[in-house]
């Protein structure tokens, strides 16, 4: 899969790489700011506690 999209990408390996990390910021940042808080109600932390 990495090769085929290596494959896909234009131009040289460094505007290939440029092009990799600003998509992976894209990617992150869609998670933090749409994604993550979506699912927070979803999925409920368990509430710890330690006991003596």
């Amino acid at each position: 899969m990495y090769a085929a999209l290596w494959r896909v990408l234009p131009g040289p390996a460094i505007v290939r790489i440029l092009i990799l990390l600003v998509a992976v910021a894209a990617i992150v940042a869609v998670l933090f700011v749409w994604v993550f808080p979506w699912v927070l109600p979803l999925v409920t932390p368990l509430d710890a506690t330690v006991q003596q």
